[in-house]
């Protein structure tokens, strides 16, 4: 996810070095506010050591309505997460429509400590249900909340 500093309307790559959960010397970057993100080899594998504008594909093999998810005894189970965002962000991307996706999460950052995964469903962000809501009101709503995020999502079972 983005930064937790004032968006800008320009397209410059913005990086980090260090921090909590990047180590020194691996740059962390963070994602576009008009919904791309810019990635390095933490978060995609590209040979090239600068940064890539890179807009992928849904990750999703099928789309899945809200009713499905909340289907009790269903094939999705509940995960709570608590993220500490760093001074880059939190380390995922949030994409997809009613319900919204976990697009990406970069392996360095403080969602994949957490334990979030790629393919997850976004429920509730602080408390508050999104189920009905698009990515860009989603990551609104965690960019100008607090620097602790609580997600809850649903996963697959057999995922």
């Amino acid at each position: 996810m983005g930064p937790r500093t004032s968006e800008s309307d320009s397209k410059e790559v913005k990086t980090a070095l260090g921090g909590r959960y990047g180590g020194q010397g691996v740059a962390r970057q963070r994602s576009c506010s008009d919904g791309s993100n810019y990635s390095t080899r933490g978060l995609h594998n590209n040979t090239s050591s600068s940064p890539v504008l890179y807009n992928p594909k849904s990750v999703l093999k099928r789309p899945v309505s809200t009713e499905e998810l909340q289907t009790p005894g269903g094939p999705y189970i509940k995960k709570i997460f608590t993220i500490m965002g760093d001074a880059v962000g939190w380390g995922f991307v949030v994409r997809g429509n009613r319900p919204c996706h976990i697009q990406a999460v970069e392996s360095s950052g403080p969602a994949a400590a957490a334990g979030m995964k790629v393919c997850q469903f976004v429920v509730a962000v602080n408390g508050l249900n999104v189920l009905d809501l698009d990515y860009r009101t989603v990551s609104k709503l965690i960019l100008t909340g607090p620097k602790t995020v609580v997600m809850e999502v649903m996963e697959e079972r057999n995922h």
